[in-house]
């Protein structure tokens, strides 16, 4: 009877499996979690907005929401109608939970992120069984997608929503279930507003170019689905209507502008050779280039020598990926306009050529050969030393020859070493999951160590906080010479319109004023006449910040401040233009300084 119990409570072998199933399940969504938490999301405000783009597009979300306007883009308080607005409705919300910052501006693109990972997860469970933690784990850890998905702008949004369309597109070819080609629709409608026609045409250059290597001449009519046509108009027609309706110039803007001219011509200066986006795509898909390079080039002999059957299944998943990765590199390629972030609808493509191939080789019972095995690690390996002396690169723009560089340099070699054995040891490809370890590393090093410099240099927070502490209430800003990123960036931190001095835009009241180290004598003869105070310098962007005041007034020279350092605390009188200012420190230095400033807002003169 204890036997026949024993035996009567012993799990089946099938109930052994769904357990086993379910724990790996488990353990995936764990490790999937993790990974984007940490990638996407872990240290958003270490550094604050950089580049032009990314203080633009948290500004215009801000300034819609400010004005409860979910149509019309705004920018300085006129429409800015270069975008759809995707990114800035999901910006808005993100504002409205968190408040303004430029962490929350970020959001929207390390979720979108999120999305494609598990989308790529879903999709690789079924057409990449064995490797689908893999294969999303990829996606995840290409250097385009980490640093896309950290940056407000426009790019991420387009491309999770392009990567879930042309998965849901192909799930329905192998399945012809039509709620996938329904998800097709919607997320192609979705990629549209993300940034524009661009979706809609690659999609149907990719899918046109699948169907002509298939032979399957007749699949894009059966893609063609009124169904899906409706519910693609029905995402996207309310806001184009709209916004052309009160904005008039929306179409010629919009379309003809930012999109023909911006193709075809080099209308925002924007020219690059027509090989640019190879090197940027291998960049891209690091640490998986390799991978990912061989796998193309294996594909695209076995499809050109016909060796493989194009109109088997897993043919038919590698023509798609081929093409999915050619056509947006081809096609961008030929544009006279060329920036980054356009290949970034293609990346996924490459993961999941690297994840296939990865499959194919492990099936076959084939290792690494030390060629591949040694390129991918010191491929993967390559960006941790850049990442360690990430500090000397940005501020001295050097790799000094010191001990850092030699302890960075071993520690690079030691996981070079460790990741190309563990490639040609028993557990031959599983050992590539070690490739994960630099990536974090970098990633880690770069939050950690590089965020002070990155903050400093090449973001505008640090000179708007500056700046604000100088201030009682906040004056009027204008800039005079500086970069299109840094008027952009005070904009958003400081919240306002910037004024630029040189285009008839100097303000009649007191102000501050924002120009490049050494601008005194440009500012004299703009401004003739008007009181110019000195406040201090930001010495890593190589900037001056004045206090004007405003045309006629006639404050004499004894009332004016002293000029103040970075160490110092001011504030300013916004009624009276007046500064009131507690010096912490002043060295004889600011001797010299001080008569200047005294002469300049006497004469107008600087230097005498």
């Amino acid at each position: 009877m204890a036997l026949q119990s024993r035996i009567i409570n012993q799990p089946s072998k099938s109930e052994t499996r769904v357990t086993r199933a379910s724990a790996r399940i488990s353990t995936d969504w764990v490790l999937l979690g993790g990974f984007c938490a940490f990638l996407f999301f872990f240290g958003l405000a270490n550094f604050g907005l950089v580049g032009a783009d990314e203080p633009r597009y948290a500004q215009i979300a801000r300034e819609m929401l400010g004005r409860h306007d979910w149509v019309t883009p705004m920018l300085g308080g006129a429409p800015w109608l270069e975008k759809p607005p995707l990114y800035y409705w999901q910006a808005m919300f993100a504002y409205t939970v968190f408040g303004v910052s430029d962490w929350a501006a970020r959001l929207p693109s390390a979720i979108d992120a999120t999305l494609m990972v598990i989308a790529v997860y879903f999709f690789s469970r079924k057409f990449l069984v064995g490797v689908q933690l893999d294969g999303a784990l990829m996606t995840a850890s290409a250097a385009g997608v980490i640093g896309f998905a950290r940056a407000a702008s426009t790019d991420m949004p387009l491309a999770a929503m392009f990567t879930i369309a042309m998965l849901a597109w192909y799930a329905w070819y192998e399945s012809g279930a039509r709620s996938c080609l329904s998800a097709g629709y919607l997320f192609l409608a979705l990629a549209t507003l993300a940034k524009g026609p661009v979706a809609p045409f690659l999609a149907v250059a990719i899918v046109a170019v699948f169907a002509v290597v298939k032979e399957d001449y007749t699949l894009l009519k059966r893609t063609v689905w009124i169904p899906g046509i409706l519910l693609f108009g029905l995402v996207t027609l309310p806001w184009f209507v709209a916004v052309q309706t009160k904005n008039r110039e929306f179409f010629r803007v919009f379309i003809l502008q930012h999109n023909l001219a911006r193709f075809g011509t080099d209308i925002y200066h924007h020219r690059q050779p027509f090989w640019y986006f190879v090197p940027v795509t291998l960049l891209a898909l690091i640490p998986w280039t390799t991978l990912a390079g061989v796998s193309l080039i294996q594909e695209v002999r076995a499809l050109w020598s016909k060796r493989e059957g194009a109109v088997r299944t897993e043919g038919a998943l590698s023509v798609f990926f081929v093409t999915w990765l050619l056509v947006p590199l081809i096609f961008f390629s030929l544009s006279q306009s060329k920036l980054p972030g356009y290949i970034l609808p293609g990346v996924p493509a490459g993961t999941l050529l690297a994840a296939r191939y990865v499959l194919r080789q492990g099936r076959a019972g084939l290792r690494p050969g030390i060629f591949v095995a040694m390129l991918h690690a010191v491929v993967a390996v390559a960006p941790v030393v850049p990442a360690l002396m990430i500090q000397y690169i940005v501020l001295q723009h050097r790799l000094p020859w010191d001990k850092a560089l030699a302890i960075s340099c071993t520690l690079a070699a030691v996981l070079v070493i460790g990741l190309g054995l563990s490639l040609r040891s028993r557990m031959g490809w599983g050992g590539f999951r070690f490739t994960l370890v630099p990536v974090t590393l970098a990633v880690a090093a770069v939050l950690r160590l590089g965020a002070p410099a990155l903050d400093s240099t090449f973001s505008s927070r640090p000179l708007a906080n500056e700046i604000s502490r100088l201030e009682k209430a906040q004056l009027p800003l204008a800039v005079f010479r500086v970069s299109r990123e840094l008027e952009f960036g005070l904009a958003f931190y400081r919240n306002q319109v910037i004024f630029r001095y040189g285009s008839e835009e100097i303000p009649a009241v007191e102000h501050m004023l924002v120009a490049p180290e050494g601008s005194q004598v440009d500012i004299a003869r703009l401004i003739p006449g008007r009181h110019v105070s000195y406040l201090g310098s930001f010495a890593p962007q190589g900037l001056d910040y004045y206090w004007v005041a405003g045309a006629g007034n006639q404050q004499s020279a004894e009332s004016l401040p002293v000029p103040v350092s970075t160490s110092s605390v001011a504030r300013l009188n916004g009624g009276a233009g007046l500064l009131s200012l507690r010096v912490l420190r002043f060295a004889s230095a600011h001797q010299s300084n001080y008569t200047r400033v005294l002469r300049f807002t006497r004469r107008a003169e600087w230097p005498p």
